[in-house]
């Protein structure tokens, strides 16, 4: 397992994902799921530069496992700030026009649509968001 520490600023997210995608390609992920993968990265990440550390400055953990065979991977973001599972909301009604459908949601959605698994849980004082995706 790998990990890579960051400020939770979205200056870093460029770093994040040349650190994501370095070991992706080491395991040979094919275009179309790294693709995928950044995505939910950009999504998770941007989601706790916003959101976590609403009154200070805080930090993000991202730790990357490649999974049985190297054939998947496991993708965990760690962070201290407020507890909030994002996979509680319910999903957004993508059959309402942009228009018509409430602000919100729309990127966990794509996220847990574009992961084998996706998970969330609170201990210890942090936050971890857990994907799964086999290539």
């Amino acid at each position: 397992m790998k990990q890579i520490k960051v400020k939770a600023d979205t200056a870093e997210l460029d770093n994040v994902l040349s650190f994501a995608d370095t070991i992706l390609e080491e395991l040979g992920c094919s275009v179309k799921a790294q693709m995928q993968i950044d995505i939910a990265i950009e999504e998770i990440f941007v989601n706790i530069a916003h959101y976590a550390y609403p009154e200070a400055e805080g930090e993000a953990v991202i730790y990357v496992e490649p999974g049985d065979g190297s054939s998947s991977v496991t993708i965990t973001f760690e962070d201290e700030g407020i507890p909030y599972d994002p996979l509680k909301n319910e999903d957004p009604d993508i059959t309402l026009s942009a228009d018509d459908r409430p602000i919100g949601g729309l990127g966990i959605f794509m996220v847990k649509k574009s992961m084998d698994e996706v998970s969330y849980e609170y201990k210890d004082g942090k936050n971890r968001l857990t994907i799964k995706k086999s290539f």
